[in-house]
């Protein structure tokens, strides 16, 4: 059996799932998909249960804590309808001028509307931007973008390449902390 449901009292349905990854158990709480227990192989799905029932007070506080976030998603998206197509547009134009004003090359880029991430950067030098960008105040969107473009030239975070995005925003921590504000729009 690869998973299975298990009701938990004061805490709902828990998805309880055979991982080939897991080493442990491990415990998730995520918005929109609720609990869920990766299960090594080797190990019951009854001692997850049992595990579960042990962390029944951490689910609460973190099942809390998605709930805030699920509410905070469903107000940004309702309050921020975006046409893609005008979106897509809006968000090559800025990419554009930006990469022009401080000399970065790119290869292609691709808008779409990703679930986990802003924006990204291949090793060929492909920006990947989310669509949901459009709906974010313009200083998040050109740090967004400027974080991509210095990724075509330094493909890791280390010290390097937070040198190279400081000549470019000065406050660049500030507006990666002030963007995980916005994550809501990812789920």
């Amino acid at each position: 059996m690869k998973s299975r449901k298990v009701e938990i009292k004061g805490i709902g349905e828990i998805l309880l799932e055979r991982s080939r990854r897991a080493r442990h158990i491990n415990l998730s709480v995520q918005p929109f998909k609720g609990v869920r227990i990766a299960v090594p192989y080797g190990v019951s799905f009854d001692k997850a249960e049992e595990v579960a029932h042990l962390k029944a007070g951490w689910i609460k506080k973190h099942l809390a804590r998605m709930e805030l976030i699920e509410q905070e998603a469903i107000k940004l998206k309702k309050n921020n309808h975006i046409n893609p197509k005008k979106a897509r547009k809006f968000l090559i134009n800025r990419l554009n001028e930006l990469s022009d004003k401080h000399g970065f090359d790119y290869n292609k880029v691709f808008v779409r509307n990703q679930r986990t991430i802003w924006g990204s950067c291949s090793a060929k030098n492909n920006i990947n931007l989310n669509v949901n960008l459009a709906c974010l105040p313009e200083e998040l969107i050109d740090y967004t973008i400027l974080h991509e473009l210095v990724h075509t030239r330094i493909k890791n975070h280390k010290k390097q390449f937070w040198d190279e995005l400081y000549k470019l925003v000065v406050n660049a921590k500030e507006l990666d902390k002030k963007l995980n504000q916005y994550n809501a729009l990812l789920l």
